[in-house]
Formats: structure tokens, C-alpha cells, sequence
């Protein structure tokens, strides 16, 4: 079997040339999923740029800890123009859904890609808060993102886990939804790439599908964004992706 035109086509954008070193070790192995990732999936899945498409992979791979493949698809970000800051953003995004120790692997072989390339750290500062008001600006993050579930969730929670909820707030979404160059938008997108990646989050899935949906992330592209990650995260965690959709009505 070969590659199919558009195969090929879409492989050199990110990559410049189909001659990897996996496809002279293992032809057949490259060749379907060359033909399946870069054809088939990126005809179903349209409605998606080349930027948000390398993007989402990119958060895919951190997610589900693929450090060698994340490297590979890191480097054809860059050759399609996709932002230094763009790129530490979606890095920084994943944090307080993977954890730190996981997220430094990617912030150093990113650094180690981009001093390859000539990108000088550390790159411009993003923080938009103060120690004094991230809380505050993280909480309305969560408002615009869940409405006023947020205040009644913040309202009814136990004594004894509060800090929790003030840890969301402050943490999760003053830290880091609050950053700069990439959307609000765009950041709860990311986010539901990375729970549906690493598996085992059901409740969290479908928390942030209906995120998604409240800020404008519809069904059609959340179903493109799924389709894009099949690839990459197998079938099993895109059928739970696209079951917890469903329940979403």
C-alpha cells in the first residue's frame, strides 16, 4: 500500500518529508497511519486550522505522555509558523490537569526544540493576575466559563473542603485560564483534549464538553476535534468522549 496524495500532502506541511526513520524500519506500520491520520481523520475533521489541529495533538501527547512523538509533532508546529508563545501557553495550560512533574518533561524537551531552532527563553511573560486578585479573576474565568453553577457549587461544598474549591479558583483558572495569547476559548478547549486523553475522568469530560458548549465550542466542533484524536488516544477514550457528548443535551 502507498500514501495517498492527500496523505502525503498534509504529512510534508507539518514535516517537510515523508522519509522518517519509522518509515524505513516499519513501511507498513507508517503507511497506515500516515494514510489514516493525515486522509481520512483530517477529511472529517475540517473544520479544524492547521494551528488548532497541531495544537490539540500537541495537548493530546502531554496528556497521554508521549514525549518522544510530542518532540516530533513539536518541531512541525514550528514549521508551520505555530507561535513559541502559542506553544509554552498549551504547555502551561495542561498543569493543573496532569500535574507538575508530568508538565516538566514537556517544558524541557520543548526548551531543548526550541534552543534547536534559535527561540531564546524564557519568552515574554503571559500572567495577567496578582497573588492579591487571581482569585477573584479566576473565579469570574469559571463564571464565564459555567455560569452560575460555579457560586452554587462554591455555596453547597463541605467546610472541610472549601480550600479545594478556593484552590479551582485561584489555582486552576487564576493561574493559568487568566494567561495571555491564547483565547479564554480556546484554553477550555484544551482543556477537554486533555481529559479525554489521559482517560479515567468521565465526570470532568463531561463537566467540560458542557464548558465548551457554554462558550461557544458547538457540537460539531467538539465531534472534529474527537475525530482529529483518534489517532492519538485510540478508540475506547473517543467513544467515552463521544458518549459523554451525547449525554449532553
Amino acid at each position: 500500500m502507498k500514501l495517498t496524495k492527500n496523505a502525503e500532502n498534509n504529512f510534508k506541511k507539518l514535516f517537510k518529508s515523508v522519509d522518517t526513520p519509522l518509515k524505513k524500519s516499519d513501511p507498513e506500520f507508517f503507511t497506515n497511519y500516515v494514510n489514516f491520520a493525515f486522509d481520512e481523520v483530517y477529511e472529517k475533521s475540517k473544520i479544524l486550522t492547521q494551528n488548532e489541529r497541531v495544537l490539540i495533538t500537541l495537548a493530546s501527547l502531554i496528556a497521554s505522555h508521549s514525549l518522544s512523538e510530542f518532540g516530533f509533532f513539536l518541531k512541525g508546529a514550528l514549521n508551520i509558523k505555530t507561535t513559541p508563545e502559542e506553544i509554552k501557553e498549551m504547555i502551561y495550560q495542561a498543569t493543573p490537569y496532569i500535574g507538575l512533574p508530568r508538565t516538566l518533561d514537556f517544558i524541557t524537551t520543548c526548551n531543548e526544540i526550541f534552543k534547536q531552532n534559535g527561540i531564546k527563553v524564557p519568552l515574554k511573560p503571559q500572567g495577567t493576575t496578582t497573588r492579591e486578585n487571581r482569585r477573584e479573576l479566576g473565579l469570574n474565568a469559571q463564571r464565564e466559563i459555567f455560569g452560575e453553577a460555579i457560586d452554587k457549587g462554591n455555596a453547597a461544598a463541605p467546610n472541610d473542603i472549601k480550600h479545594i474549591r478556593e484552590f479551582l479558583s485561584s489555582n486552576c483558572f487564576g493561574d493559568y485560564y487568566t494567561r495571555g495569547v491564547l483565547s479564554l476559548q480556546f484554553r477550555e478547549l484544551l482543556t477537554f483534549v486533555y481529559l479525554l486523553s489521559f482517560g479515567g475522568a468521565d465526570s470532568q469530560v463531561k463537566a467540560h464538553i458542557q464548558g465548551n458548549l457554554n462558550m461557544g465550542n458547538d457540537r460539531e466542533k467538539l465531534i472534529a476535534v474527537i475525530t482529529a484524536l483518534i489517532p492519538y488516544v485510540g478508540y475506547p477514550r473517543s467513544l467515552n468522549a463521544l458518549a459523554a457528548l451525547d449525554s449532553i443535551k
